[in-house]
């Protein structure tokens, strides 16, 4: 019978980490990464949450207010996802990338994406979705049930919090399980470079470029 998620209880701050969240995260060497807006244009939808996680489970949630000051609105967290030597790990890492880049100017490096390091690896399915993954790899089954909600509202529900932190709190795990996966087959070199070609493809997409590579 399948595990429910890790039990993660995230603190929730507003626009940016605090000074102690951001030096215990700079002290890591990969985090884990999600976000949630108000819809799938980046364009269009405002951020309204960033959800971090590291290996000890330490699990932030940054609501992102509607008017965050244009110039710098996460300071903290541009330093923490800018960092070279720190990780992010992903699932579907290009919308992320896009959106974090319109929303606050965070150009982020190094990028790990699960989805992306799934489709190399796991060629015998044609499913990739983060609830897939945690089943398949991890034998954990998650409640997607909160995924289409008001994240731009007053206050986040506990259903939201917990769906939030759960997002974010098997990342590094499916990446380790996903490795073993690509080295062993011979694929971790291909996947390296798919991971690096990601934050351009996150920049077409926001300069309204679609298939660019096709004939």
């Amino acid at each position: 019978m399948p595990y429910p998620p890790p039990a993660v209880k995230p603190e929730v701050v507003i626009n940016d980490l605090t000074d102690r969240q951001l030096d215990a995260y700079l002290a890591v060497r990969e985090i884990a990464i999600d976000t949630e807006t108000l819809g799938l244009n980046p364009l269009r939808d405002r951020l309204c949450l960033v959800q971090l996680c590291d290996r000890d489970g330490r699990a932030t949630l940054i609501r992102i207010a509607r008017r965050a000051d244009a110039s710098t609105p996460a300071p903290r967290l541009k330093r923490l996802l800018e960092s070279p030597k720190i990780l992010k790990v992903f699932h579907f890492a290009r919308f992320d990338l896009a959106t974090l880049r319109h929303h606050l100017g965070i150009v982020v490096a190094p990028v790990y994406c699960t989805r992306t390091a799934s489709k190399i690896a796991r060629t015998y399915t044609e499913r990739h979705g983060l609830k897939d993954l945690a089943l398949d790899l991890l034998d954990v089954e998650m409640d997607k049930s909160m995924r289409n909600t008001d994240w731009s509202a007053p206050a986040l529900i506990a259903a939201q919090i917990e769906y939030a932190a759960a997002d974010v709190s098997m990342l590094l795990q499916l990446k380790d399980r996903l490795n073993a996966m690509l080295e062993r087959e011979g694929r971790m070199d291909l996947a390296l470079e798919c991971f690096g070609v990601i934050p351009t493809i996150a920049r077409l997409d926001l300069a309204g470029y679609r298939d660019v590579f096709e004939h």
